[in-house]
């Protein structure tokens, strides 16, 4: 299991807007081959802050099957214009 981690800035608002589009962008990920399952904090100290959460079978799974489909493409349609700045993807393994 590989697990994705994310660190969201929401342009300042929107945060309210981007919750909703992500309710709908859940469907998006979820139906993806290797999808395992996700989580999405707010964070309590800094507004518009949020943390993204993402177990995959494996690494691919995200990086190419999810990245490289249709479906991301309609994912960035909804989510990423909130985004300020944008965020950095990383993976990690568990130990």
């Amino acid at each position: 299991m590989i697990l994705e981690a994310v660190i969201l800035h929401i342009k300042p608002g929107l945060e309210q807007d981007f919750e909703a589009a992500f309710k709908q962008a859940s469907s998006i990920i979820s139906s993806m081959n290797g999808y395992i399952s996700h989580e999405l904090h707010r964070c309590i100290e800094v507004k518009g802050k949020y943390l993204f959460l993402v177990r995959w079978e494996t690494l691919e799974d995200h990086t190419v099957g999810f990245r490289g489909s249709a479906e991301y493409q309609e994912w960035k349609k909804l989510l990423h214009h909130f985004y300020d700045p944008f965020p950095t993807v990383e993976h990690f393994d568990q130990v």
